[in-house]
């Protein structure tokens, strides 16, 4: 690891969940949280490291209280497993009503699913057996359309409207949904769309209703927006909400939403696979950045940033924190943990995991990790505000007999004090070291919290509201070694029509953007191209049928 790593001030916050390739992000505002639900693009690469088209058959979803640290949730949905009569799963949609939380998906480009839960993060079932919107719905077709890409909204009285379609000006569509949110009502209602691809999204503001889009590869593939004071008619063009984004070139899907008073736009681009010098049209990942409104209500187009968004609160490391939880990564992976949730897995030498903006308070005394390892073991080192940056605890990771035979291990900390970004840096011999579940700081004297902050994330349903935690109890609270307390640590409950979109030609337009520091292009090649290595030859399935793009 020596000389690679960058000062701070290099290490961008962006893209999102950079251990993964995820697209079309849609947003679910729930339980003070933000989730992004997205296709999962590592189901594009094969076992052999190569991809030739979308074959997404997985929804992925991400969350965060502070839009700086986000957990990585896995797989809420896949098919056919969660929907039988499904081949794919493309460009999620998801919206909360009365305590149940509803996804739509698109199966390729030929209908539209649905599937619930009682919890944001799954596990999601299919209520129908079989497509919510086909070709056979009335007023649902039209000449090469795809029937994917849904958009969910639900308006003040109650109404909900799925909004879907693409390829071409005469293909967007509007349905209305039952109350029931798993059946439809009446014909589908065709808009003519300046521009339209795909990615409709519709969010409400001031009265005033946005449906916003991706335009086609001839007209930049940028995020349009229309207007209207109906959320069915009278739709008047209003401009553009996102150029095309840097380092994509190629389909665009974005999704608005507030959170906290704000506004937010969640797009993909192909930074994480351009920088590893892999191909890019298959392998997408997610950002955010922050969305402006003029007087009039018109939108300001985004600029994109590399440093992204400020901090909501900081994160109390006095409460348990998922380890999946991370606001950048090196050569990290994560799986499904047996004790519930997800765990960091395949960790290596020099590997680590930043968490932004921790606050320590008046100081914290201890650190104790959930652990589990089949090899070696290694150790966990407590870095502040750099990979290399001051060393204030060293906790040893016994073997514990296998990846999810989970132990505790618990070391001193010294010098970890005030508002500092936190480096959990993973050292050991050669190949895999260990997994981690959780961990979790005590303050000195045994009371109190960081300051502000929300905490971690819980891995089930609903969110963690973080607050400070005791240094007592439980299979977390061992005080040196390792334990064998084999029991987990607390859960929550809780415009071209014709051809396919897999042939899509980049546009080659570039949208004014902040330009990144050379350390930040230097780091952010050097994660890229770990993570390129370490998921070569790892993921994938065979193509099925042909199929249609993601946008």
């Amino acid at each position: 690891m020596v000389g690679l790593f960058a000062s701070p001030s290099a290490l961008a916050d962006y893209p999102i969940a950079s251990h993964r390739y995820l697209a079309d992000p849609a947003s679910l505002v729930y339980d003070g949280r933000v989730y992004l639900y997205c296709s999962n693009d590592d189901d594009n690469v094969k076992a052999d490291g190569s991809d030739d088209g979308y074959e997404m058959a997985s929804i992925v979803a991400v969350s965060s209280s502070d839009l700086k640290n986000w957990t990585d949730h896995g797989e809420v949905l896949r098919v056919p497993r969660d929907a039988s009569w499904a081949s794919d799963s493309w460009a999620p949609a998801v919206v909360e009503r009365d305590g149940a939380i509803y996804m739509y998906f698109g199966n390729n480009g030929s209908g539209i699913g649905v599937a619930s839960s009682d919890s944001p993060t799954g596990p999601f079932t299919d209520p129908k057996g079989s497509a919510l919107v086909s070709s056979s719905t009335p007023g649902a077709s039209g000449p090469n359309m795809w029937l994917f890409d849904p958009g969910v909204f639900v308006d003040d009285d109650g109404q909900a409207y799925l909004y879907f379609g693409g390829n071409g000006e005469q293909n967007a569509r509007i349905i209305k949904l039952n109350d029931d949110m798993v059946s439809v009502s009446g014909p589908a209602i065709a808009l003519t769309v300046p521009y339209f691809f795909e990615a409709s999204w519709m969010h409400k503001r001031n009265g005033v209703y946005y449906l916003s889009y991706s335009t086609n590869p001839a007209n930049g593939q940028r995020i349009d927006y229309l207007t209207s004071t109906s959320p069915t008619s009278g739709f008047t063009y209003g401009g553009t909400a996102g150029p095309q984004p840097p380092k994509n070139n190629n389909n665009n899907h974005a999704a608005i939403f507030e959170f906290g008073g704000s506004w937010y736009h969640a797009y993909h681009n192909r930074s994480v696979a351009t920088d590893a010098g892999e191909p890019t049209v298959y392998r997408r990942n997610i950002a955010l950045e922050s969305l402006t409104y003029r007087d009039d209500g018109s939108i300001v187009p985004v600029t994109y940033t590399t440093d992204g968004l400020e901090q909501i609160g900081h994160l109390d490391p006095y409460a348990r924190v998922e380890a999946e939880t991370f606001n950048a990564q090196r050569g990290i992976e994560t799986e499904p943990c047996e004790e519930g949730g997800m765990n960091l897995a395949d960790i290596n030498d020099g590997d680590w995991v930043r968490l932004r903006g921790v606050d320590f308070g008046g100081g914290a005394e201890s650190f104790r990790a959930r652990v589990a390892s089949a090899a070696q073991g290694g150790s966990i080192e407590l870095h502040l505000d750099a990979p290399d940056g001051v060393l204030v605890g060293t906790c040893a990771v016994e073997a514990t007999g296998g990846w999810q035979a989970w132990s505790d291990t618990s070391c001193g900390v010294d010098g970890a004090a005030g508002v500092h970004d936190l480096y959990l840096v993973f050292t050991g011999g050669e190949s895999s070291l260990f997994n981690v579940n959780s961990w979790q700081f005590s303050p000195i004297g045994g009371e109190g919290a960081g300051g502000s902050g929300t905490g971690g994330s819980t891995s089930g349903g609903g969110a963690g509201s973080g607050a400070g935690a005791g240094s007592g109890g439980g299979p977390m609270s061992g005080t040196g070694g390792a334990s064998s307390d084999p029991t987990p640590p607390d859960q929550a409950s809780g415009g071209t029509s014709g051809g396919q979109p897999g042939d899509e030609a980049g546009c080659g337009c570039r949208s004014a953007s902040r330009a990144p520091s050379g350390n930040a292009l230097v780091l952010t090649a050097l994660i890229a191209a770990s993570l390129a290595l370490r998921r070569r030859g790892q993921r994938g399935r065979d193509p099925g049928a042909t199929h249609l793009s993601s946008g």
